[in-house]
């Protein structure tokens, strides 16, 4: 499991931090820079989530030195402002992964420091593979290759887990045609539809496999900082620019960049974009001298960028630019045969990565599951596994360990009573409740697990009442046809 240190002054905010991660991570925590050095000193960290304003020294300071001093540790700087200098200098000078504003919402705290995580564990592993298929003795450069092997095998086409007849089908066979060309791709989807998963394939795929694969949030950092991360900066470009830093398409050289979000971008940013991708060249910020760089572009967000060009809020001549193959990936309510192969393939992975034993669905959990529309995506349904995981009761995951929302089977898009049921939006007033009653009935069954004495007593009904509701709304025999 990763180690994540979390530095803040703010005890309460540590202790909100801490409850947000340590289901995913081994969490430590330092009150204080001093308590911080004590941590790295003692135990190796994969990921530092520092605050920036603290007494004595800046958050932004601190990782710094935290460059010099354990440069294996990727670093993440959360802050209540963004308009000093001083600290988008220092967040390039420092090496930050990502930059996190207050107030942070828990699932995009989680998703960064998973994200930092697999990032932290990705470099090592391109660092070491290209040193050694470079300069290895014979020996080094097989193992090497190996690994390259087993890389193009995990991420291949059909590593991507669907059913048969699966609408992702066909959106794998376009790719993996497509991989072979050195041809620009835009990869459409809803957020948690598996967009990277694909650039990934599409990468392991395609000529420039022996390549780095390099990942870019669009939507995560400033522009002023986004242009020096994936374009680089020179030694006193800007206010703490102390050294030269190599952006992440001179580091992609021969291989693939993947620019997530990138209808996030802004004007501005979209036309240095553009000049990099016609010319193939880039120029740092601060340098007067252009860089040569040979990389594959594929780009993903969750926006129309159609509807975008046509507004004006992205370049015309960049969309075509990037979307020279346009990929989409259906949402998971479009595949429901999908839905429980990727939730088999998550509770084997949720569980190794909580160091938890292995675990099962019953019958009712993929009728539950199939039920639900899933806005969220696969990253929702990640989340619901590991929740039920953790609230497990035996070998078996059963209904009751998931929320209640899953439960009703809607996703809470309409507006929500006070007790947390989703409330149909249309429907005259009988209508809307008659399908409140049958939400809460069948949740109260799947929690008892289609006891009907206890859902009996829970909701003050006698047996032979609880029955005819039943009957009334459909539901006598709902367990056996799930």
């Amino acid at each position: 499991m990763p180690t994540v240190l979390l530095i803040d002054d703010e005890q309460r905010s540590l202790d909100a931090m801490r409850r947000t991660l340590e289901e995913d991570f081994d969490v430590l925590t330092a009150g204080g820079t001093e308590e911080a050095r004590v941590q790295l000193e003692q135990r190796e960290v994969d990921v530092i989530l520092c605050d920036q304003r603290m007494p004595g020294v800046t958050g932004v300071e601190f990782l710094r030195e935290a460059r010099e001093r354990w440069p294996d540790s990727v670093r993440i700087v959360i802050s209540g402002y963004t308009d000093s200098e001083d600290i988008i200098a220092g967040i390039n000078e420092a090496g930050i992964y990502q930059y996190i504003l207050k107030p942070w919402v828990p699932d995009h705290l989680l998703q960064t420091v998973r994200s930092a995580a697999e990032a932290r564990t990705l470099q090592h592993g391109l660092a070491r593979l290209d040193i050694e298929l470079r300069n290895g003795t014979p020996p080094l450069r097989a193992k090497s290759q190996a690994r390259l092997a087993q890389a193009r095998n995990t991420f291949d086409f059909d590593r991507i887990v669907r059913a048969p007849g699966s609408p992702l089908d066909a959106v794998c066979e376009m790719a993996r045609r497509v991989a072979r060309h050195d041809l620009s791709v835009l990869v459409l989807g809803e957020s948690g539809t598996g967009k990277e998963l694909m650039a990934r394939a599409i990468h392991y795929a395609s000529p420039r496999h022996v390549g780095p694969f390099v990942v870019e949030n669009c939507a995560a950092i400033p522009d002023t900082l986004l242009e020096s991360e994936l374009f680089g900066h020179k030694r006193g470009a800007f206010t703490g620019a102390v050294e030269d830093h190599v952006g992440l398409f001179q580091r992609a050289h021969g291989g693939t960049v993947f620019l997530d979000e990138i209808g996030e971008t802004s004007p501005a940013f979209q036309v240095k974009l553009l000049r990099v991708l016609q010319e193939g060249e880039l120029r740092p910020v601060g340098s007067t001298r252009s860089i040569p760089v040979d990389v594959r572009v594929i780009a993903a967000t969750h926006r129309d960028l159609e509807a975008d060009v046509r507004s004006g809020r992205f370049r015309e001549d960049l969309y075509y630019r990037i979307a020279g193959i346009t990929l989409a990936m259906p949402p998971l309510r479009e595949r429901p045969g999908d839905i429980v192969p990727i939730a088999e393939r998550l509770l084997v992975d949720v569980a190794a990565e909580l160091g938890l034993p292995a675990a099962a669905f019953d019958d009712d959990v993929r009728a539950v599951l199939v039920s639900y529309p899933w806005p969220g995506n696969i990253r929702e349904l990640r989340n619901e596994i590991a929740r039920a995981l953790a609230l497990r009761d035996g070998p078996a995951l059963h209904a009751a360990a998931f929320s209640r929302k899953l439960l009703n089977g809607q996703a809470g898009a309409h507006a929500e009573g006070m007790n947390g049921h989703a409330l149909p939006a249309t429907g005259t007033l009988a209508e809307r409740l008659d399908s409140i009653e049958a939400m809460v009935l069948r949740e109260t069954l799947l929690r008892h697990r289609w006891n009907k004495t206890r859902a009996a007593q829970e909701l003050g009904l006698s047996r032979v009442g609880l029955r005819a509701k039943l009957q009334r709304f459909g539901l006598e025999d709902a367990k056996d046809k799930s």
